[in-house]
């Protein structure tokens, strides 16, 4: 059986450094949709709906950030 002793990694091209890029740029806007889809749900929502929710209209940004981004 053999085993590999050293493994090489060869350096990324710059298509791949280009793709890994853009699949970060699309990640980063699809994530930022997301965050805009929340907060525009939040906002339709009544001030009833959102007092049953333990929301106040003002921390609409807040809590969208915390669940989209988590921090």
């Amino acid at each position: 059986m053999a085993h590999a002793s050293e493994i090489n990694l060869a350096e990324a091209s710059i298509v791949d450094r280009f793709i890994a890029l853009f699949a970060g740029w699309k990640e980063t806007y699809a994530t930022r949709q997301t965050y805009r889809q929340t907060v525009k749900e939040l906002n339709a929502l009544s001030d009833r709906e959102l007092n049953d929710l333990g929301i106040g209209r003002g921390s609409i940004r807040f809590i969208a950030q915390m669940a989209v981004y988590g921090n």
